[in-house]
């Protein structure tokens, strides 16, 4: 073990701490033998994904009635004919967003949450591509839904999120379930997997390296809010101002002019404050237009001196 440990390189003395965009299509190319998948593209920077687009389920069954918690399990909870019609109305604003680039070899890559609603909604939004268009699916536990507690007694689970409010919304533990702190954490981890990803270049068939691929997470309400936290290194306080997306709505991270992905590129600043983000947050989506991977906004509340009140 020690002579394994020995033999492992060290990082040089010009090696630094990155932030979480660096290391995405930086143009460092990866030893083959860690990643064969770059290997194969033959030492080329791969590009990132054009989109990272999050969905949100279409109307579930415990959307319009509650009482369906406290006999279904949650994971088993599926769509309505609303909400099919949500999925697949989704499905066809998301090929007009993307093939609208003129690109003759776009594709989407679909991460997907494993509750039944989320993947019917997938199934839904599937409808409307071509297989050659579908690059892949890769269904992601981490992308599940808070765990409120197994089956649902209504009168306990209106108490728990009435002192939910009075606790908060980020931190408040569901009794046998999860808070959004908890969600917060496998996030996190999903992330690192999503970003390694798109580094590799794991969702690009074998033999390409396209920059019109789009990224679709299938996903839930309160997880793709916690998901746009960490991505942007929101800080509790903003993360409780936002809103849910509606069902079968979608939010759209697009890259702007120096790589990295903005939610201004794509939406309009009246409908991101409608979602709750307040003026720091949409300057820092401003500033996220033209930066460039591996750069940092100083000015932002969670990164520079703004953190400090008496500068």
């Amino acid at each position: 073990m020690v002579a394994l440990l020995a033999s492992w390189p060290l990082p040089s003395s010009s090696s630094r701490f990155r932030c979480c965009e660096d290391s995405l299509s930086s143009g460092r190319v990866a030893p083959p033998s860690r990643f064969p998948e770059r290997a194969a593209a033959a030492g080329g920077t791969v590009p990132r994904p054009r989109r990272i687009i999050l969905v949100r389920h279409g109307e579930s069954e415990g959307n319009v009635d509650e009482s369906v918690y406290t006999r279904v399990p949650d994971p088993r909870i599926g769509l309505t004919a609303r909400g099919w019609q949500e999925a697949e109305a989704c499905g066809v604003r998301i090929r007009e967003l993307v093939s609208g680039d003129g690109a003759d070899d776009w594709k989407v890559y679909f991460y997907v949450s494993p509750y039944r609603r989320t993947l019917e909604t997938l199934r839904g939004i599937g409808l409307a591509f071509k297989p050659s268009r579908i690059a892949g699916v890769r269904e992601e536990p981490r992308l599940r839904e808070q765990d409120f507690g197994n089956f649902q007694d209504r009168e306990k689970m209106r108490i728990e999120k009435d002192i939910r409010l009075r606790y908060g919304r980020f931190f408040y533990r569901f009794p046998n379930g999860e808070s959004a702190a908890d969600v917060y954490d496998r996030i996190t981890g999903f992330r690192e997997t999503l970003r390694a990803d798109i580094d590799i270049g794991r969702f690009q068939p074998p033999g390409e390296q396209s920059p019109n691929m789009n990224i679709v997470i299938v996903s839930h309400g309160l997880t793709l809010r916690v998901f746009l936290m960490r991505w942007y290194k929101w800080t509790v306080e903003q993360y409780e101002g936002l809103h849910n997306i509606d069902n079968g709505g979608m939010l759209v991270m697009q890259t702007g002019s120096g790589g990295r992905y903005s939610l201004l590129v794509h939406h309009s600043v009246e409908e991101l404050q409608a979602f709750g983000l307040s003026e720091p947050m949409l300057n820092d989506q401003m500033w996220q237009k033209t930066a460039k991977p591996g750069e940092l906004n100083y000015n932002f509340l969670t990164n520079g001196p703004a953190f400090f009140g008496h500068f």
